[in-house]
């Protein structure tokens, strides 16, 4: 197993881990690192709001690229959630948490106005 020192810091003299993407390091009580998902949109930096408002007096919510992934795969194309999973190499699970929120998102600013802005 290898050493990680550069991975461990120092807050007000308590240890706190940082994860690194090694699959060799196996800590005791650290969550695995956040599996690669397979996205083919290509929205980042880019962002829905609602007209003739300025983005800067506007509430906005984040949107990541998985997000709008799934969206467009289970709502779009019609896939179930275990379809859209294999595509973006996770599991169904991971899939209906990934749209659940992404669903409340989007219907959160359609209904408040607000601006959702891809990262």
């Amino acid at each position: 197993m290898r050493q990680h020192d550069e991975n461990f810091l120092t807050l007000k003299s308590s240890p706190v881990i940082v994860l690194c993407n090694c699959t060799e390091h196996q800590g005791v009580g650290v969550p695995p690192g956040k599996k690669p998902r397979k996205c083919k949109c290509k929205f980042k930096g880019k962002a829905f709001k609602p007209t003739c408002v300025p983005m800067s007096d506007l509430v906005q919510i984040v949107m990541h690229r998985e997000e709008l992934e799934v969206l467009r795969l289970c709502d779009l194309n019609n896939l179930t959630q275990t379809e859209a999973g294999s595509r973006m190499g996770v599991s169904r699970g991971t899939v209906q948490r990934i749209l659940s929120g992404a669903r409340k998102k989007v219907a959160t600013a359609l209904s408040k106005g607000q601006a959702l802005v891809f990262k």
